[in-house]
């Protein structure tokens, strides 16, 4: 187990939901964030109703709680304990920002589990704003990747993450979970003796359906909560005997809105 490097998305993996518009849409802000979409990039966006949140009165405690009310499967949390005990070093590789993530991980008592955090920069500034900044300065310093955001390329991370382990001289395999399409970039940088987790009907297990060749890596893939912790202790307890990709089988619409609406945890403050 300590041989494994378990890699989470965070926005609808770790927590069920994305964090960005959570906020927006529990302080009342939707309208506002819905003009100025098409009119900038979405680090920009999300810096600049930080701004109105401010200006209109709404405090970073209030920010914080709006956040620590976040919906999480029940499975999630106990789920990373456990691997975690198990001797997996963890990190968070995500397109949303620090200040959001570190808020709901300490609140959830699990920061401490993961060893690097991979995101946009997020801290509240002498004013008591919130302050949201892209991972890398896209105009002066472009990653240059099509598949990816300007502001991440998060499969670029992962080659980091696999140079430090080369660098280490140690042989540790990659489990990889994600749900977006920024998750299929990654996806393509694993090896064969590392693992892809796709989250069942979203965007990147669309991706994967269709440019299965392309990856090397086994792939399991996980619809809610629940089948993330039976697969990954799977993946990491007996990991020879699982290696058996997923056939990716096609479902009819009821079934399909039945996982949509599989439950939730609303975290209590």
């Amino acid at each position: 187990m300590a041989g494994t490097v378990v890699v989470f998305d965070f926005d609808k993996t770790i927590i069920d939901i994305d964090s960005d518009t959570w906020v927006v849409d529990e302080l009342g802000f939707t309208d506002l964030f819905n003009r100025l979409l098409p009119t900038m990039p979405w680090n920009k966006l999300m810096d600049r109703m930080m701004r109105e949140l401010h200006w209109n009165g709404k405090s970073v405690y209030e920010i914080k709680q709006v956040l620590k009310s976040v919906l999480i499967h029940p499975r999630i949390v106990p789920a990373i304990k456990k691997i975690h005990s198990l001797g997996c070093d963890l990190r968070v590789v995500s397109d949303a920002n620090l200040f959001f993530i570190e808020t709901i991980l300490e609140h959830l008592g699990i920061r401490d589990l993961f060893s690097e955090i991979y995101t946009n920069p997020g801290s509240i500034d002498e004013e008591g704003r919130v302050r949201i900044s892209p991972y890398i300065d896209f105009n002066t310093s472009p990653h240059c990747c099509p598949l990816c955001p300007p502001n991440m390329c998060k499969g670029l991370i992962v080659e980091r993450i696999q140079a430090s382990i080369s660098k280490e001289g140690k042989k540790k395999r990659i489990i990889y979970l994600g749900d977006g399409s920024g998750d299929f970039c990654p996806s393509l940088k694993l090896k064969e003796t590392d693992f892809m987790m796709p989250r069942k009907h979203f965007p990147v297990w669309d991706l994967i359906c269709e440019n299965r060749s392309r990856v090397q890596a086994s792939i399991h893939e996980w619809s809610d909560g629940a089948e993330l912790e039976q697969v990954l202790l799977k993946l990491i307890v007996n990991p020879v005997s699982s290696t058996v990709d997923c056939k990716f089988p096609v479902i009819d619409a009821a079934t399909a809105v039945h996982e949509a609406l599989l439950p939730v945890l609303k975290i209590r403050n």
